[in-house]
């Protein structure tokens, strides 16, 4: 899955990386989690631009939002079978831009490890997503986005069974965003694993557990403890023994 993540790019940049018509009024962001607002780019009647979303999917047909799961991941398998995602994937298809994410990796005594991950080349990411627009019965709206996960690739394996769905090119982008021309059922097909090698990775503090702390420093690598190997103890007369 995908549960927290950064951005910390500049409004100028994400204009010339994702084609935007608009500037995003942006600050940098270390620590994003579900639930609040997140920058989502999608198009409508070809103007591409950046929103401002809650990350937790709200269908259209939900009747009351504070009564609905939060739907924070969409799976890339099962996403055209859900009631939930089969509209958004026809006509709500977003990015969802990261500087990085966070994943845990559970140890052998059962302790969380988080990671920091980001493409190998240092781009900025393009999650996949999907969005949808809530409308109350007093005229209120709620921009919602669910980002795509797929099985994670052999080197992400290592840390968790799951990743976001990342697109790699302009031309994937392009693909994705497109719901006018490109049907659900080929953009599907662009929400894969990365091959091996597209990503890399450290361990970093457990303050991002933490929703409240959102500072730089929780990006920056951290030494792990080895693990104590284990120790001999004297038994009697002096000899040593394994057992």
């Amino acid at each position: 899955m995908c549960g927290r993540f950064a951005l910390t790019s500049s409004p100028e940049t994400m204009a010339e990386l994702f084609h935007l018509l608009s500037l995003i009024d942006i600050v940098p962001r270390y620590n994003i989690a579900p639930t609040q607002p997140i920058v989502a780019i999608w198009e409508e009647a070809g103007r591409r631009e950046g929103h401002f979303a809650r990350w937790g999917l709200v269908p259209r047909w939900v009747k009351d939002p504070r009564e609905f799961p939060l739907l924070v991941n969409a799976r890339a398998e099962t996403m055209r079978e859900k009631a939930a995602f089969r509209d958004p994937l026809k006509h709500g298809r977003c990015i969802v831009p990261a500087s990085g994410y966070y994943e845990w990796r559970t140890g052998p005594d059962k302790k969380k490890q988080p990671f920091y991950i980001t493409r190998a080349d240092g781009r900025p990411m393009a999650l996949a997503g999907l969005y949808a627009t809530w409308s109350g019965p007093e005229g209120e709206e709620i921009d919602s986005v669910a980002t795509i996960t797929v099985t994670a690739n052999a080197q992400l394996s290592e840390i968790h069974d799951r990743m976001p769905a990342i697109l790699l090119d302009q031309d994937q982008i392009d693909t994705w965003l497109d719901v006018r021309a490109v049907r659900a059922e080929t953009a599907a097909q662009l929400a894969l694993p990365l091959e091996d090698g597209a990503l890399k990775f450290h361990p970093v503090s457990t303050r991002v557990n933490s929703a409240r702390d959102d500072d730089p420093g929780l990006i920056a690598p951290v030494t792990l403890e080895e693990p104590r190997s284990m120790e001999t103890k004297p038994v009697d007369g002096g000899q040593m023994s394994l057992f």
